[in-house]
C-alpha cells in the first residue's frame, strides 16, 4: 500500500465479488442471533428468559469488541509471515486480558455488583443471568481466533471462505435450536449462551484451516517492502482501535441499565434485543464497507465512493419495509414466534432505529479511510462522542419520556451513531495524508 492514488479503474465485478461473501457472512453472523432469540421466545415465560440472556450478552461486548478489531488490524498489516508473528503475539496479550476479566466477572463479588447494580438485575435472576455470562465468555476467545485469520483471508481475496465458516455455523446452531425445541428445553438463557459458544467454535475452526493454509502455501516468509516487523508497529495502529473500542462497549451496557429503569423492564429489554437483532441483520450485510476502503480505494477512489453510494441507501430502505409493511409482523410471529404485545413493541423501536440504518454506512466509509491513512487515533475520539451523546440521550428520555420502553435505547444508539459520523467528517476534513503517515511509513 502506497501513500500515491494510483489511476487504475476497479470494475464493478471486482468490487461485488469482493464484498458479496463479506456481505453474506456478516449478514450470517446477525442470523445466527436471530436464530437464538427466536429459540428463547418459544420460553414459557419469553421476556424474562430473553432479558436473562441479552444482559450478560451485552457485557460480553466488553471483552469481543477488542478481538473483533484483530480483523482489520491483521487485515491493513499483516503481508508476510513476521508481521503475521508479530500479530499473533499481539493477539495472545489481548487473549489473555479477556480470559482474565471474564474469570473475575464470574467468579469474584465483581460480577454479581455488576449484574445487581449497574444492569439492575433482581436477585431472584442473578445466579441465572451468571450462568450464561460463565458460557458467553469463551465465545470471546473463538471470536479472536477466527478475527485473527479473517484479516488473513480477506487481504488475499479468499473472501469466500468467511461464507463457507459462517454457513457452516449456521446450519449447527440451527440443528441445536431445533433440539432445544423439539425437546421442550428452552428454559433460561443458558439455551442461547451454548448455541452461540457451539456456532463460534465451528466458524473459528473453519477461519484457522483456510488461514493457516494461506500461511504455509501462499504468504511470504518477508514481502518485499513491507515494513511492520515487530509488536510495538502493530500496537501503535491496534492500541488506538482498542481504546475506541473499550469506550464503545459502555454503549450496550448503558442502554441495557436505563431500560431497567423503564416502566416495563422485560418488555423494553425484550423489544429493544429483538428490534436491535433485526436492524443488525440488515445492516450487517453493510459492515465491511471499511474492507472495501482498505483494498480499492487507492486503486479507484471514485468507483468506490460510487459503489457505497449506492449501497448507502439499501440498509434503510429495508428497514422501513419491515416496520411499516406486513411483512415485518409476519416475520416476527411466524418466525421468530414473538407474541403480539413484544411483537408491537419491536416495530416501535425498529421505526427509530431507521435512523441508525442511514447513518452507519458512510460511517463505516470513513473509518476505512482513518485505517489506510493510518490515524486512527481519530477513533477514540468520534467513539467519545458516540459514548457521550447516547448516554445523554439515556438520560432525557427516561426522565420525559419513560413509557417509551425499547425505544428509548433505539433512539439513544442511533443519534449517538450520528454524533459519531459528524466528529469523523468533521476531524477528516481539517486533516490530510500529508500530515499523517500512511501504512507504509516507517514510523508506524
Amino acid at each position: 500500500m502506497t501513500a500515491s492514488t494510483t489511476n487504475r479503474t476497479i470494475s464493478w465485478k471486482q468490487l461485488i465479488s469482493f464484498f458479496l461473501p463479506l456481505g453474506l457472512s456478516a449478514t450470517l453472523v446477525t442470523l445466527s442471533h436471530v436464530i437464538i432469540n427466536s429459540t428463547l421466545a418459544r420460553a414459557d415465560n419469553p421476556e424474562v428468559v430473553i432479558a436473562s440472556y441479552a444482559l450478560p450478552l451485552s457485557l460480553l461486548g466488553l471483552t469481543e469488541k477488542p478481538v473483533v478489531l484483530l480483523r482489520q488490524a491483521c487485515s491493513a498489516l499483516v503481508r508476510d509471515r513476521i508481521s503475521f508473528r508479530a500479530m499473533a503475539a499481539v493477539s495472545s496479550y489481548v487473549f489473555a486480558c479477556i480470559i482474565l476479566i471474564g474469570l473475575i466477572i464470574c467468579y469474584t463479588p465483581v460480577g454479581e455488583w455488576v449484574f445487581l447494580y449497574f444492569f439492575g438485575v433482581e436477585r431472584e435472576l442473578l445466579d441465572t443471568t451468571l450462568s450464561v455470562y460463565r458460557i458467553l465468555m469463551y465465545v470471546s476467545i473463538f471470536s479472536g481466533l477466527r478475527c485473527l485469520f479473517h484479516g488473513i483471508i480477506i487481504f488475499n481475496m479468499r473472501t469466500k471462505w468467511l461464507t463457507i465458516g459462517m454457513g457452516v455455523r449456521i446450519v449447527a446452531m440451527y440443528l441445536l435450536s431445533l433440539y432445544f425445541i423439539t425437546t421442550d428445553n428452552v428454559s433460561s438463557g443458558r439455551v442461547g449462551a451454548i448455541i452461540f459458544l457451539l456456532g463460534m467454535v465451528i466458524e473459528a475452526l473453519v477461519a484457522v484451516w483456510e488461514g493457516s493454509s494461506l500461511l504455509k502455501k501462499v504468504i511470504p516468509e518477508k514481502a518485499p517492502g513491507h515494513p511492520i516487523e515487530t509488536k510495538k508497529q502493530i500496537f501503535s495502529f491496534y492500541k488506538p482501535l482498542l481504546y475506541s473500542s473499550v469506550i464503545a462497549v459502555i454503549i450496550g451496557p448503558a442502554i441495557n441499565a436505563v431500560l431497567g429503569k423503564t416502566t416495563q423492564i422485560h418488555l423494553a429489554i425484550s423489544s429493544f434485543a429483538i428490534a436491535g437483532s433485526l436492524t443488525q441483520l440488515v445492516l450487517s450485510f453493510f459492515s465491511y464497507i471499511h474492507q472495501i476502503v482498505l483494498n480499492f480505494y487507492r486503486k479507484d477512489a471514485t468507483s468506490v465512493l460510487r459503489f457505497v453510494l449506492i449501497l448507502s441507501f439499501i440498509p434503510g430502505t429495508l428497514i422501513a419495509i419491515l416496520a411499516y409493511t406486513p411483512l415485518g409482523p409476519w416475520f416476527m410471529f411466524h418466525v421468530m414466534g414473538v407474541n403480539s404485545e413484544l411483537m408491537h413493541a419491536s416495530l416501535r423501536a425498529m421505526r427509530i432505529f431507521m435512523i441508525m440504518t442511514f447513518v452507519f454506512p458512510w460511517l463505516d466509509y470513513m473509518n476505512g479511510i482513518i485505517m489506510l491513512r493510518g490515524q486512527t487515533k481519530i477513533m477514540v475520539f468520534s467513539q467519545s462522542a458516540n459514548a457521550i451523546v447516547t448516554v445523554l440521550t439515556l438520560f432525557m428520555a427516561i426522565w420525559t419520556v419513560p413509557g417509551w420502553n425499547g425505544m428509548i435505547g433505539a433512539l439513544a444508539q442511533s443519534i449517538g451513531m450520528l454524533a459519531e459520523l459528524l466528529v469523523v467528517v468533521y476531524v477528516l476534513k481539517r486533516t490530510s495524508e500529508v500530515r499523517q503517515p500512511s501504512l507504509s511509513s516507517k514510523n508506524l
